[in-house]
This record gives structure tokens, sequence and C-alpha cells, in this order.
């Protein structure tokens, strides 16, 4: 009697552990099949990029130049409608042909950057500005304010530019955002996606641990095999 009892707690709480979890665990499995299966490649855009060449520019003023004031921290060079341009302390764009300041690209600006990274065959359906974005958007914890290219097509494909200093910042489609979800849900980091240690994912992944482990108990406890060894024995 008393193992009968011991039997049926094991698989009263194999059976209540698994309709809790189960679903978490279809997660798993799901996404773990998806992130197995696609081309991180691909997911990252890199099929709809082109490969940029660096321009090389002359007679251009010294950085030193630009500003008396002017305490050079960091210095980065962009190029910007085919004409360079210094981004220092990664705040401020300075033409650096003129030594002019430039506050930020304008849309045809955009367009032109965009032009320069992306591949030839797909077409400008729409562009805009984002001043802001939550931590659930695609173009989460990159340079703000940025344009948005929109392009036509299944893919429903986004390249973002920065309005700031004009740098490519990221492409976003279809695939990618089937990526990201899938991978929300099974990091189950549901605010930012990246925390692997939040206490949601801790808790059932002991929890899931203890599924198994009960299962495993429940097998051992009632197998017919098992029994019949321990008979002969």
């Amino acid at each position: 009697m008393r193992k009968l009892r011991i039997r049926k707690k094991v698989r009263k709480t194999h059976r209540y552990l698994g309709l809790f979890i189960g679903l978490q665990f279809i997660m798993w499995t799901v996404s773990g099949l998806y992130f197995s299966w696609t081309n991180l490649d691909e997911i990252h855009g890199d099929h709809l990029r082109k490969s940029v060449k660096s321009m090389a520019f002359e007679n251009l003023v010294s950085p030193t130049a630009l500003d008396s004031t002017l305490k050079i921290e960091s210095i980065a060079l962009r190029e910007i409608n085919n004409e360079p341009y210094y981004w220092i302390n990664k705040s401020q764009l300075y033409n650096a042909k003129t030594g002019a300041a430039k506050m930020g690209v304008s849309k045809q600006e955009a367009l032109d950057v965009a032009a320069n990274n992306m591949i030839a065959t797909l077409k400008v359906s729409g562009i805009e500005k984002v001043e802001t974005v939550d931590t659930h958007h695609e173009y989460r914890e990159k340079l703000l304010p940025a344009y948005v290219v929109s392009y036509e097509g299944e893919e429903s494909v986004k390249a973002y530019v920065s309005v700031t200093d004009g740098a490519f910042q990221t492409v976003r489609h279809r695939d990618w955002r089937w990526f990201d979800f899938l991978w929300m849900m099974h990091t189950m980091d549901y605010e930012g996606r990246d925390d692997i240690n939040n206490w949601l994912l801790r808790v059932f992944s002991v929890l899931g641990l203890f599924t198994v482990l009960s299962g495993f108990a429940l097998w051992f406890i009632s197998s017919p095999t098992l029994r019949k060894i321990k008979k002969t024995r």
C-alpha cells in the first residue's frame, strides 16, 4: 500500500508539472528546431546587403582645425552622399573638407546611404523618421533618431539609418522577426530578449528538471521489467 501511495504521488506530481510547463517545453523545442535549421547570416540580412567599398578622399582638413575648443576623444570617418565627414566624440558631424558642422542627415541622404548598403534589386516603398522605440521594437538599443527605409516585397524589408551620424545601422526582415519572437519565447525574457539570467527562465528550468526526474522516478517505481528483476533476485 505504501508503494502504491508513493507511485500515485509521483504520477500526480509528474502529470501536473507536465501540464504546467508543457507549453513552455513545446516553445523551447520549436524555437530550438528553428534556430538549428536557419542560417544566421540570412537572419542578419546579409543576403540583402551588398559589400561596401571604402572610398578614398583627398584634401581633408585636420580634425584639430575644426574647433579650437573641441576636445577630441573619439573620431571616425563617415561617407554621406559621396562626401567625407568626421564623426567626433560620437555626437557631432563635421564636413571633412570644409570643417563645417552638420546637424544630422536628410531623408534623401538617408536614402543614398541605404542604397549604398542594400542590394539594387530592392525597390523603396517609403521612408519615415522614428524618434523613440520601446523595448519590443525591432530597432531597439540602437542610435535614435533614425530613418527607416521600407522596401517592397513579402519579406517586409526595412533598413535603418542613423539621423545623427548618417551611419547604416541594421536591416530587418520577416525571418529576423520570427527569429526574434522565438528567441524571446526561448529565453523567456519578454522585455529585452537577451537576459538569459532572468528568474522566470530559472524557475521554469528547475521545474523542467523536476518534471524529467519525476518521469524517471515514475518509470523506476512502476516498471514491470524492474519488478521482475527484483523478484528474481
